[in-house]
């Protein structure tokens, strides 16, 4: 559910919308390849996590930077990675997440941000200052009750628009290989396009690849590393085949993407043509939900980097660091750590990869080796033994 809270955010929301809005319909088509490609990724970065994990302080610690010193042998590599998580953790999994949330409260309920910063920074203290512990309980509860509100919510929607959904579904098809003309107020968009903005949003909704979600999965019970991974690939699912594919089709069953509403308010807009003020009130807690649940996620990613950095006792100071720059994340237009955040975020996903490709033996041995324990013997196998 960690994983899971920092997985499923924003990005189900705008980002979807910034695909379409950019790349056409068949955005969403590319965005589905991505997440079946990225059910794969999550799978082989949960088994190398657990794997290559080892007991800390404060209970199993593992990641990327441990997968890559212990097996690749490669530290220096793994510090690396530690680096840009520690960094990027500040943009995506902060302030940007905290201004989402300011900038949603003060124009749909008119909170103003500097109150919706001191309210962020005072239930997010109180959840990280209690450790993983307390991060798996808070969310646990919150990402449930998140995830089923706004699935419920977009269930409704499309059940009345039941009729659109199969034209939907075609054109999110034929245009992911051939450009979308333009429509209405949609300025059209390329074949290009439509693969870059696609692929792009659906890392960015899933994070597979990014090398965050192994830090929380390492941190988990099982004591079999492919029991995990299989958990760890439904992050992957519900958030871009379940979460981000309802927000598509909310979207393309509606008006508004074709009459030139902004990404930002293309997602409101449609919900509200079928539900009306409501909608727009759904949006916007959503919104503050998944960027709120994104931001307690991102956090534990980043207190486990600089524990790997710089030992244990500089996880209390980086959680205090932390908390405070909520407040500065609120009141600060953010334009610059958007890019930042992006750019520290490619530069974790590349040790990463590094780390999965070389190690994408010991992933095939340990799947074979479960699967041959749990799975029952077939009908050839039994005749051998006898």
């Amino acid at each position: 559910m960690t994983a899971l809270a920092a997985t499923v955010g924003i990005g189900n929301i705008v980002g979807v919308a910034t695909a379409i809005s950019l790349g056409g319909p068949g955005s969403v088509f590319w965005m589905w390849m991505t997440g079946l490609v990225g059910m794969a990724t999550k799978y082989a970065e949960a088994v190398l996590a657990v794997k290559y994990r080892e007991k800390g302080p404060h209970g199993m610690r593992g990641g990327p930077m441990y997968y890559l010193a212990k097996g690749a042998h490669l530290p220096r590599l793994g510090m690396l990675f530690a680096l840009f998580t520690a960094l990027a953790t500040f943009g995506i999994g902060n302030m940007t997440q905290a201004n989402s949330v300011a900038t949603t409260l003060d124009s749909s309920f008119g909170i103003l941000p500097w109150q919706s910063g001191v309210a962020m920074t005072l239930l997010t203290g109180l959840v990280i200052l209690g450790g993983i512990r307390s991060i798996g309980r808070f969310t646990s509860i919150l990402v449930p009750f998140m995830i089923v509100g706004y699935v419920g919510a977009s269930l409704l929607v499309l059940a009345l628009n039941v009729r659109e959904i199969p034209d939907a579904l075609v054109l999110i098809v034929r245009h992911a290989f051939q450009p979308a003309a333009a429509e209405g107020g949609f300025a059209g968009a390329t074949l290009a396009a439509a693969i870059r903005y696609g692929v792009a949003r659906g890392v960015f909704s899933n994070e597979s690849g990014l090398g965050s979600a192994p830090i929380a999965a390492a941190a988990a019970r099982s004591r079999q590393p492919v029991e995990q991974a299989l958990v760890s690939m439904t992050q992957t699912f519900i958030d871009t085949l379940v979460v981000c594919t309802m927000t598509a089709l909310i979207i393309l069953t509606a008006s508004p993407w074709t009459k030139g509403v902004g990404a930002g308010e293309l997602t409101s807009a449609s919900f509200a043509e079928t539900l009306g003020a409501p909608g727009t009130l759904v949006v916007a807690s959503a919104i503050t939900l998944f960027a709120y649940s994104t931001l307690i996620g991102w956090n534990y990613y980043g207190e486990k980097a600089v524990e790997y950095l710089a030992g244990p006792r500089a996880i209390r100071p980086y959680r205090v660091v932390f908390v405070s720059v909520i407040m500065l994340g609120a009141m600060t237009k953010l334009e610059f750590v958007w890019s930042f955040s992006d750019l520290m975020n490619g530069l974790m996903a590349l040790p990463n990869l590094i780390g999965l490709l070389l190690l994408s033996g010991v992933v095939r041995s340990e799947t074979g080796r479960y699967f041959a324990q749990v799975a029952p013997p077939t009908r050839r196998t039994r005749k051998r033994a006898d």
